[in-house]
């Protein structure tokens, strides 16, 4: 899912008073640019295993090289398609509306037209299988450098999964794990076709809601039909004018969207920076807001359990003792955390072990463990009844699906063993056990890996922007399909490739995918990491994997 990189167009506040050792010894921290300093419990044993290593200056300059070729190629295009030498494809005004006010903005398509044009064979492949931990693709080809695709009526056949959110492996089509999904869409249909506040109410709505508030420890809980409309039509709804927001700058769209939308002021704190967050409170909480210097209606923390692009896992006691002491509110992400880790995937409060009433809002999306659509808002009975009369999402949008409802049941109650079963908490150790051999395995490769050692989220760095365009294609001929990420979506000097572990990958899947791995890493010269780590015989084990001094 694309971000905005960097929270780009919010306001950035900068807060240059010095803080004591004391101030800040709630996180262990005395250093801003210190990612992984010394600590104890588990806050700092968690945060110790996030790597971000930073790649030789050579890697950098090549980069910034290559999108000024890229750029300067761009220039040479245009000014050959404005001549006639040339054809262009785009949508353009029409001869009799040019002195109308422009519709499409010419420079502002620049990137689309002189770059990922030429390289969007990489994405929107159509897939004709189920998306599970292996799939089917209908082959494409381009005769215009990719404004255009046909199909060949040949099919690609068993390429392994390593994009999809399918963490525990619920996206399948087991006719006997379906078959409680198939008697209630025989019951209730496919759908509802009414907003639950007139008539598409259903009882497995509400038992659902239940189920998910039981499941997360929680009073009450409130489901919706996209997990992206979850973030962004329900902060609006909490926060506005004279309301201030501190985001995280990784923040994933939907909520940035949603900050946007809601008319607070919004602050934007270095990721997962402890030092960052506390200046921003105690500046708002000393000054006020700007001119007037009146106090903020309210402050609310907005941050992620695993950031989907980084991989890295939230800092959640540290935020939560500063939510606590400067008195604000929390707001909790965890779209890619819930399911995926905890050792009941019970998310980063029980990665943790963080009361979850100390979280006040709490937000999560079927979308990804539990192989299903829509999202969920869940807290205490009075947040969850305020919004069901104040949020838009819940007003207008019409009711989730029946069978969809089901899905997300039949996998919470999986997960939790409802039945007497322990396939669920199966598929939550595999999960980890893959995640940890995975990354141990790419970290010994030599590539630069970002993220938590927990996070099924693997990003490895690709940098430059002709070698992501050859990974991703490379793969794909060795039947391995990946998703490859650059800028905008990234900081320009990151374009990264972002793997998806999933339970139902078997070892003999990650060992063929490591395998072509190491072969495209050795060819396109993508191994850039200087640190050693050491073989273990038993990479699948809980130990942690440090690199040797």
């Amino acid at each position: 899912m694309a971000r905005t990189a960097a929270n780009g167009n919010l306001k950035q506040h900068a807060n240059h008073n010095g803080l004591k050792c004391e101030d800040v010894k709630i996180n262990h921290y005395h250093n801003n640019g210190e990612k992984n300093g010394p600590g104890s419990g588990v806050a700092s044993r968690q945060h110790r295993q996030e790597s971000f290593e930073q790649a030789p200056m050579y890697v950098a300059v090549m980069t910034y090289l290559g999108f000024g070729i890229v750029t300067l190629f761009g220039y040479l295009r245009d000014f050959l398609r404005a001549v006639g030498l040339e054809k262009c494809n785009l949508a353009q005004e029409r001869e009799e509306q040019k002195n109308f006010v422009p519709l499409y903005q010419d420079f502002e398509n620049f990137y689309t037209r002189n770059l990922y044009m030429r390289v969007r064979d990489n994405w929107n492949r159509p897939i004709c299988s189920l998306p599970g931990p292996v799939f089917d693709l209908m082959e494409r080809v381009s005769d215009d450098y990719n404004w255009t695709f046909r199909f060949t009526g040949r099919t690609i056949h068993d390429v392994i999964n390593m994009g999809s959110y399918n963490y525990l492996g619920f996206a399948e089509n087991n006719a006997d794990f379906l078959e409680t999904v198939a008697h209630r869409t025989h019951q209730y249909g496919v759908g509802v076709c009414s907003t639950r506040q007139e008539i598409g109410n259903l009882s497995i709505h509400e038992e659902l809601e239940q189920l998910v508030a039981n499941f997360l420890g929680v009073e009450s809980s409130m489901t919706f039909g996209m997990g992206f409309a979850t973030n962004s039509m329900n902060i609006p709804a909490l926060v506005g004018k004279g309301c201030l927001i501190l985001s995280d700058e990784l923040n994933h769209t939907s909520l940035i969207l949603g900050a946007r939308l809601s008319g607070a002021t919004i602050r934007v704190f270095k990721h997962n920076n402890m030092l960052s967050l506390e200046k921003m409170l105690r500046e708002a909480i000393c000054s006020g807001q700007p001119r007037t210097h009146r106090p903020w209606k309210k402050i609310l923390i907005m941050v992620e359990g695993i950031y989907s692009m980084e991989g890295s896992v939230v800092r959640l006691p540290e935020i939560v003792a500063l939510k606590k002491k400067y008195r604000a509110y929390l707001y909790l992400d965890e779209a890619h955390s819930i399911g995926a880790v905890g050792a009941t995937g019970r998310g980063v409060t029980e990665l943790f072990d963080v009361n979850p009433a100390d979280v006040d809002v709490m937000m999560g999306t079927f979308t990804k463990s539990f192989g299903a659509a829509g999202g969920y808002i869940a807290g205490k009975k009075e947040l969850v009844d305020y919004l069901r009369c104040h949020s838009h999402s819940a007003v207008y949008s019409s009711a989730m699906s029946p069978p969809v409802v089901e899905q997300i049941m039949r996998a919470i109650k999986c997960i939790t063993g409802e039945h007497g079963s322990t396939e669920g908490i199966r598929r939550i150790r595999q999960l980890a056990e893959n995640t940890r051999y995975f990354r141990a395995r790419l970290k010994e490769m030599g590539f630069i890996i970002y993220g938590n050692d927990d996070s099924p989220v693997v990003p490895i760095l690709l940098y430059m922007p002709g070698k992501v365009v050859a990974f991703a294609r490379e793969m794909l001929e060795r039947k391995i399909g990946v998703v490859v990420v650059g800028f905008p979506a990234t900081p320009i000097t990151e374009a990264r490739a972002r793997f998806c572990v999933s339970a139902a990958h078997t070892r003999a899947m990650l060992n063929q995918v490591l395998h072509h791995l190491n072969e495209v890493g050795d060819a396109l010269c993508l191994k850039f990491s200087r640190q050693k780590y050491s073989s273990r015989p038993d990479l699948s084990g809980e130990t942690d994997f440090e690199p040797d001094s």
